[in-house]
Protein backbone atom coordinates (compact mmCIF):
# COMPACT_ATOMS: atom_id res chain seq x y z
CA UNK A 1 0.00 0.00 0.00
CA UNK A 2 0.52 3.63 -0.27
CA UNK A 3 1.98 5.60 2.48
CA UNK A 4 3.14 9.12 2.58
CA UNK A 5 4.46 10.63 5.93
CA UNK A 6 2.54 8.61 9.03
CA UNK A 7 -0.46 8.05 6.53
CA UNK A 8 -1.33 5.33 4.92
CA UNK A 9 -4.13 5.09 2.24
CA UNK A 10 -6.19 1.75 0.87
CA UNK A 11 -4.19 1.69 -2.26
CA UNK A 12 -2.23 2.71 -4.69
CA UNK A 13 -4.73 5.46 -6.88
CA UNK A 14 -4.66 8.91 -6.33
CA UNK A 15 -7.02 10.95 -7.87
CA UNK A 16 -4.74 14.19 -9.73
CA UNK A 17 -4.79 18.24 -8.17
CA UNK A 18 -6.76 18.96 -10.92
CA UNK A 19 -7.56 23.17 -11.16
CA UNK A 20 -11.27 24.06 -11.78
CA UNK A 21 -12.25 20.15 -11.27
CA UNK A 22 -11.00 19.20 -7.76
CA UNK A 23 -13.37 20.81 -5.29
CA UNK A 24 -15.32 18.97 -2.49
CA UNK A 25 -18.06 17.76 -4.54
CA UNK A 26 -15.56 15.64 -7.35
CA UNK A 27 -13.40 14.98 -4.57
CA UNK A 28 -16.22 13.30 -2.52
CA UNK A 29 -17.56 11.37 -5.59
CA UNK A 30 -13.41 10.33 -6.62
CA UNK A 31 -13.37 8.79 -2.96
CA UNK A 32 -16.76 6.52 -3.32
CA UNK A 33 -15.28 5.33 -6.18
CA UNK A 34 -12.21 3.96 -4.13
CA UNK A 35 -9.66 6.55 -4.70
CA UNK A 36 -7.12 6.05 -2.00
CA UNK A 37 -5.92 9.65 -2.09
CA UNK A 38 -7.86 12.47 -3.40
CA UNK A 39 -5.70 16.07 -3.57
CA UNK A 40 -7.61 19.27 -3.79
CA UNK A 41 -7.04 21.99 -6.23
CA UNK A 42 -4.11 24.33 -5.71
CA UNK A 43 -4.35 27.28 -3.86
CA UNK A 44 -2.44 30.49 -3.74
CA UNK A 45 -0.37 31.46 -1.00
CA UNK A 46 -1.00 34.80 -0.97
CA UNK A 47 -4.97 34.00 -1.40
CA UNK A 48 -4.75 32.20 2.18
CA UNK A 49 -3.28 34.80 3.94
CA UNK A 50 -5.85 37.50 2.27
CA UNK A 51 -8.16 35.30 3.86
CA UNK A 52 -10.94 35.86 1.52
CA UNK A 53 -14.21 34.05 1.23
CA UNK A 54 -13.93 32.25 -1.86
CA UNK A 55 -10.23 30.92 -0.86
CA UNK A 56 -11.31 29.64 2.42
CA UNK A 57 -13.91 27.69 1.06
CA UNK A 58 -11.56 25.83 -1.35
CA UNK A 59 -9.23 24.75 2.00
CA UNK A 60 -12.46 23.39 3.18
CA UNK A 61 -12.28 19.48 3.68
CA UNK A 62 -15.54 17.10 4.48
CA UNK A 63 -14.42 14.26 6.70
CA UNK A 64 -15.56 11.69 4.40
CA UNK A 65 -12.77 12.50 1.71
CA UNK A 66 -10.47 11.83 3.92
CA UNK A 67 -7.26 10.22 3.48
CA UNK A 68 -6.97 13.96 1.83
CA UNK A 69 -4.31 16.15 -0.04
CA UNK A 70 -4.01 19.89 0.12
CA UNK A 71 -2.32 21.55 -2.56
CA UNK A 72 -0.18 25.40 -1.88
CA UNK A 73 1.37 27.21 -4.39
CA UNK A 74 3.64 30.42 -4.05
CA UNK A 75 6.67 31.65 -5.00
CA UNK A 76 8.00 33.78 -1.51
CA UNK A 77 9.09 31.98 0.95
CA UNK A 78 7.64 33.60 3.82
CA UNK A 79 3.90 33.57 2.31
CA UNK A 80 4.30 29.94 1.15
CA UNK A 81 5.25 28.89 4.89
CA UNK A 82 2.94 31.24 6.53
CA UNK A 83 0.07 29.87 4.44
CA UNK A 84 1.21 25.99 5.08
CA UNK A 85 0.88 26.88 8.65
CA UNK A 86 -2.43 28.02 7.92
CA UNK A 87 -3.30 24.32 6.46
CA UNK A 88 -1.40 22.37 8.78
CA UNK A 89 -3.22 24.18 11.90
CA UNK A 90 -6.75 25.41 10.62
CA UNK A 91 -7.59 22.58 7.87
CA UNK A 92 -8.08 18.80 8.62
CA UNK A 93 -6.51 17.72 5.26
CA UNK A 94 -4.00 15.38 6.01
CA UNK A 95 -0.73 16.14 3.31
CA UNK A 96 0.65 19.32 2.75
CA UNK A 97 1.31 19.55 -1.09
CA UNK A 98 3.65 21.86 -3.03
CA UNK A 99 2.73 22.49 -6.57
CA UNK A 100 5.84 22.60 -8.69
CA UNK A 101 4.10 21.51 -12.10
CA UNK A 102 1.50 24.23 -12.99
CA UNK A 103 2.79 25.55 -16.59
CA UNK A 104 0.65 28.21 -16.86
CA UNK A 105 2.23 32.32 -17.51
CA UNK A 106 0.45 34.03 -14.59
CA UNK A 107 1.58 31.49 -11.95
CA UNK A 108 4.91 30.85 -13.29
CA UNK A 109 5.58 34.77 -13.69
CA UNK A 110 5.23 34.77 -10.32
CA UNK A 111 8.56 32.33 -9.82
CA UNK A 112 5.80 29.28 -8.79
CA UNK A 113 4.50 26.79 -9.77
CA UNK A 114 6.84 24.93 -12.98
CA UNK A 115 9.45 27.82 -12.70
CA UNK A 116 10.57 26.05 -9.82
CA UNK A 117 12.45 23.01 -12.07
CA UNK A 118 14.85 25.35 -13.16
CA UNK A 119 16.44 25.64 -9.67
CA UNK A 120 16.90 22.27 -7.27
CA UNK A 121 18.86 24.56 -4.60
CA UNK A 122 15.66 26.75 -4.61
CA UNK A 123 13.35 23.47 -3.90
CA UNK A 124 15.56 22.62 -1.33
CA UNK A 125 15.35 26.39 0.23
CA UNK A 126 11.60 26.14 -0.06
CA UNK A 127 10.49 22.67 0.67
CA UNK A 128 13.34 22.45 4.13
CA UNK A 129 11.69 25.70 5.61
CA UNK A 130 7.83 24.91 5.03
CA UNK A 131 8.58 21.04 6.73
CA UNK A 132 10.48 22.92 9.41
CA UNK A 133 7.53 25.05 9.84
CA UNK A 134 4.18 21.99 9.39
CA UNK A 135 3.90 18.99 11.49
CA UNK A 136 1.89 17.18 8.61
CA UNK A 137 3.63 15.66 5.69
CA UNK A 138 4.66 17.56 2.93
CA UNK A 139 5.17 16.27 -0.35
CA UNK A 140 5.45 17.90 -3.60
CA UNK A 141 3.91 17.53 -7.11
CA UNK A 142 6.19 18.41 -10.04
CA UNK A 143 6.79 18.25 -14.12
CA UNK A 144 10.25 16.22 -15.24
CA UNK A 145 11.23 19.51 -16.12
CA UNK A 146 10.82 22.95 -17.87
CA UNK A 147 11.67 22.22 -21.58
CA UNK A 148 13.94 19.51 -23.31
CA UNK A 149 16.87 21.28 -22.18
CA UNK A 150 16.40 22.06 -18.86
CA UNK A 151 15.27 18.38 -16.95
CA UNK A 152 16.15 18.03 -14.02
CA UNK A 153 14.07 15.73 -12.23
CA UNK A 154 16.19 13.70 -10.71
CA UNK A 155 18.21 16.09 -8.93
CA UNK A 156 14.45 17.86 -8.19
CA UNK A 157 13.53 14.77 -6.56
CA UNK A 158 16.56 14.23 -4.55
CA UNK A 159 16.53 18.08 -3.55
CA UNK A 160 12.57 17.52 -2.20
CA UNK A 161 13.75 14.38 -0.30
CA UNK A 162 17.04 16.39 1.80
CA UNK A 163 14.67 18.80 2.50
CA UNK A 164 12.20 16.53 4.53
CA UNK A 165 9.78 15.90 1.48
CA UNK A 166 7.86 12.83 2.15
CA UNK A 167 6.90 11.83 -1.23
CA UNK A 168 6.84 13.21 -4.55
CA UNK A 169 4.45 13.47 -7.62
CA UNK A 170 6.00 13.32 -10.80
CA UNK A 171 4.20 14.35 -14.03
CA UNK A 172 6.22 12.75 -17.05
CA UNK A 173 5.89 15.66 -19.13
CA UNK A 174 7.94 18.85 -19.35
CA UNK A 175 6.50 22.95 -18.83
CA UNK A 176 7.03 23.64 -22.42
CA UNK A 177 4.81 20.63 -23.17
CA UNK A 178 1.92 21.66 -21.30
CA UNK A 179 -0.08 18.30 -21.70
CA UNK A 180 0.78 17.62 -25.50
CA UNK A 181 2.67 14.87 -27.21
CA UNK A 182 3.45 11.57 -24.68
CA UNK A 183 4.20 11.20 -21.08
CA UNK A 184 8.24 9.82 -20.40
CA UNK A 185 7.87 7.27 -18.05
CA UNK A 186 11.31 7.05 -18.30
CA UNK A 187 12.07 9.85 -16.53
CA UNK A 188 10.19 8.73 -13.46
CA UNK A 189 11.62 5.80 -13.49
CA UNK A 190 15.17 7.31 -13.30
CA UNK A 191 13.09 9.66 -10.43
CA UNK A 192 12.10 6.16 -8.48
CA UNK A 193 15.87 4.80 -8.71
CA UNK A 194 17.33 8.07 -7.25
CA UNK A 195 14.80 8.35 -3.98
CA UNK A 196 13.74 6.10 -1.19
CA UNK A 197 10.24 8.67 -0.44
CA UNK A 198 7.66 7.49 -2.59
CA UNK A 199 7.41 7.84 -5.81
CA UNK A 200 4.00 8.78 -7.61
CA UNK A 201 3.92 8.53 -11.30
CA UNK A 202 1.86 10.72 -13.40
CA UNK A 203 0.93 10.97 -17.46
CA UNK A 204 -1.09 9.18 -20.16
CA UNK A 205 -3.04 6.89 -17.41
CA UNK A 206 -6.58 6.54 -19.05
CA UNK A 207 -7.20 3.00 -18.68
CA UNK A 208 -6.64 0.74 -16.23
CA UNK A 209 -4.39 -1.05 -18.88
CA UNK A 210 -2.19 2.35 -18.60
CA UNK A 211 -2.17 2.22 -14.59
CA UNK A 212 -0.59 -1.38 -15.03
CA UNK A 213 1.89 -0.75 -17.17
CA UNK A 214 3.09 2.65 -15.76
CA UNK A 215 3.52 0.84 -12.23
CA UNK A 216 5.33 -1.75 -14.09
CA UNK A 217 7.62 0.31 -15.95
CA UNK A 218 8.52 2.67 -13.39
CA UNK A 219 8.46 0.74 -10.24
CA UNK A 220 6.37 3.75 -8.97
CA UNK A 221 4.69 3.11 -5.56
CA UNK A 222 1.59 4.88 -6.60
CA UNK A 223 -0.33 5.98 -9.92
CA UNK A 224 -1.88 9.58 -10.36
CA UNK A 225 -5.08 9.87 -12.06
CA UNK A 226 -6.15 13.19 -13.84
CA UNK A 227 -7.65 13.79 -17.26
CA UNK A 228 -9.02 9.78 -17.37
CA UNK A 229 -10.91 10.45 -14.47
CA UNK A 230 -13.14 13.21 -15.83
CA UNK A 231 -16.46 13.13 -16.17
CA UNK A 232 -15.55 9.03 -15.29
CA UNK A 233 -14.93 8.31 -11.79
CA UNK A 234 -14.99 4.85 -12.84
CA UNK A 235 -12.06 4.83 -14.03
CA UNK A 236 -10.53 5.22 -10.39
CA UNK A 237 -12.57 1.86 -9.37
CA UNK A 238 -11.92 0.27 -12.68
CA UNK A 239 -8.42 0.99 -12.18
CA UNK A 240 -8.58 -0.52 -8.36
CA UNK A 241 -10.02 -3.62 -9.38
CA UNK A 242 -7.48 -4.31 -12.37
CA UNK A 243 -4.54 -3.69 -9.83
CA UNK A 244 -5.95 -5.55 -6.80
CA UNK A 245 -7.26 -8.99 -8.69
CA UNK A 246 -6.65 -8.47 -12.51
CA UNK A 247 -10.14 -8.39 -13.23
CA UNK A 248 -11.29 -5.90 -16.02
CA UNK A 249 -14.87 -4.31 -15.05
CA UNK A 250 -16.84 -3.00 -17.80
CA UNK A 251 -17.91 0.71 -18.68
CA UNK A 252 -20.92 2.54 -16.93
CA UNK A 253 -24.22 2.41 -18.72
CA UNK A 254 -25.16 5.78 -19.88
CA UNK A 255 -27.84 5.69 -16.89
CA UNK A 256 -25.39 5.17 -14.07
CA UNK A 257 -23.30 7.61 -15.88
CA UNK A 258 -26.26 10.16 -15.87
CA UNK A 259 -27.31 9.44 -12.53
CA UNK A 260 -23.74 10.12 -11.18
CA UNK A 261 -23.95 13.13 -12.81
CA UNK A 262 -26.88 14.93 -11.49
CA UNK A 263 -25.58 13.62 -7.59
CA UNK A 264 -22.09 15.92 -8.77
CA UNK A 265 -24.40 18.67 -9.70
CA UNK A 266 -26.66 18.24 -6.57
CA UNK A 267 -23.28 18.53 -4.50
CA UNK A 268 -21.90 20.90 -6.34
CA UNK A 269 -25.17 22.70 -5.81
CA UNK A 270 -25.07 22.35 -2.01
CA UNK A 271 -21.73 24.11 -1.61
CA UNK A 272 -22.07 26.89 -4.40
CA UNK A 273 -25.01 28.60 -5.10
CA UNK A 274 -27.29 27.30 -8.16
CA UNK A 275 -26.17 29.43 -10.65
CA UNK A 276 -22.68 28.97 -10.50
CA UNK A 277 -23.04 25.30 -9.93
CA UNK A 278 -24.99 25.09 -13.00
CA UNK A 279 -22.82 27.16 -15.17
CA UNK A 280 -19.49 25.22 -13.46
CA UNK A 281 -21.15 21.41 -13.84
CA UNK A 282 -21.07 22.23 -17.82
CA UNK A 283 -17.95 21.34 -18.45
CA UNK A 284 -18.30 18.10 -16.33
CA UNK A 285 -21.42 16.90 -18.69
CA UNK A 286 -19.72 17.87 -21.63
CA UNK A 287 -16.95 14.94 -20.10
CA UNK A 288 -19.66 12.47 -18.79
CA UNK A 289 -21.18 12.41 -21.94
CA UNK A 290 -18.28 11.81 -24.03
CA UNK A 291 -18.75 8.94 -26.20
CA UNK A 292 -22.17 8.07 -25.49
CA UNK A 293 -24.66 7.67 -28.24
CA UNK A 294 -26.19 11.72 -29.29
CA UNK A 295 -24.19 12.80 -26.47
CA UNK A 296 -22.92 15.89 -28.38
CA UNK A 297 -26.33 16.88 -29.39
CA UNK A 298 -27.55 17.06 -25.47
CA UNK A 299 -24.24 18.72 -24.31
CA UNK A 300 -24.90 21.66 -27.24
CA UNK A 301 -28.26 21.62 -25.17
CA UNK A 302 -26.89 21.61 -21.78
CA UNK A 303 -24.41 24.66 -22.68
CA UNK A 304 -27.62 26.99 -22.88
CA UNK A 305 -29.21 25.86 -19.50
CA UNK A 306 -28.96 27.64 -16.30
CA UNK A 307 -31.24 25.65 -14.04
CA UNK A 308 -30.93 22.81 -11.77
CA UNK A 309 -34.27 21.08 -12.67
CA UNK A 310 -34.60 21.68 -16.52
CA UNK A 311 -31.14 20.75 -16.96
CA UNK A 312 -31.43 17.13 -15.01
CA UNK A 313 -34.68 16.86 -17.14
CA UNK A 314 -33.12 16.90 -20.10
CA UNK A 315 -30.25 14.40 -19.14
CA UNK A 316 -33.66 12.32 -17.46
CA UNK A 317 -35.03 12.22 -20.85
CA UNK A 318 -32.10 11.53 -22.93
CA UNK A 319 -31.83 8.45 -21.25
CA UNK A 320 -35.02 7.48 -21.27
CA UNK A 321 -34.94 8.04 -25.24
CA UNK A 322 -31.37 6.23 -25.56
CA UNK A 323 -33.35 2.77 -23.30
CA UNK A 324 -36.44 3.28 -25.27
CA UNK A 325 -34.34 2.78 -28.78
CA UNK A 326 -32.35 0.23 -27.44
CA UNK A 327 -35.79 -1.76 -26.51
CA UNK A 328 -36.85 -1.31 -29.58
CA UNK A 329 -33.37 -2.37 -31.71
CA UNK A 330 -33.75 -5.36 -29.15
CA UNK A 331 -37.02 -6.26 -30.44
CA UNK A 332 -36.44 -5.77 -34.02
CA UNK A 333 -33.73 -8.53 -33.54
CA UNK A 334 -35.45 -10.87 -32.11
CA UNK A 335 -38.27 -10.59 -34.12
CA UNK A 336 -35.36 -10.79 -37.19
CA UNK A 337 -33.79 -14.11 -35.38
CA UNK A 338 -37.38 -15.14 -34.74
CA UNK A 339 -38.16 -15.31 -38.35
CA UNK A 340 -34.83 -16.67 -39.68
CA UNK A 341 -35.17 -19.77 -37.44
CA UNK A 342 -38.76 -20.20 -39.07
CA UNK A 343 -37.49 -19.59 -42.69
CA UNK A 344 -34.83 -22.66 -41.81
CA UNK A 345 -37.22 -24.76 -40.55
CA UNK A 346 -39.71 -24.63 -43.18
Amino acid sequence: MLKIGDIEMKNRVVLAPMAGVCNPAFRLIAKEFGAGLVCAEMVSDKAILHGNKRTLEMLYVDEREKPLSLQIFGGDRESLVEAAKVVDKQTNADIIDINMGCPVPKVTKCDAGARWLLDPNKIYEMVSAVVDAVDKPVTVKMRIGWDDKHIYAVENARAVERAGGKAVSVHGRTREQLYTGKANWDIIKEVKQSVSIPVIGNGDVFSPEDARRLLDHTGCDGVMIGRGALGNPWMLYRTIQYLENGELLGDPTPREKMEVAILHLDRLIAIKNEAVAVREMRKHLAWYLKGLPGGARVKDVIMEETGRDRMVAILQTYIETLEAEAELDLVSATTSSNETIEEAIH
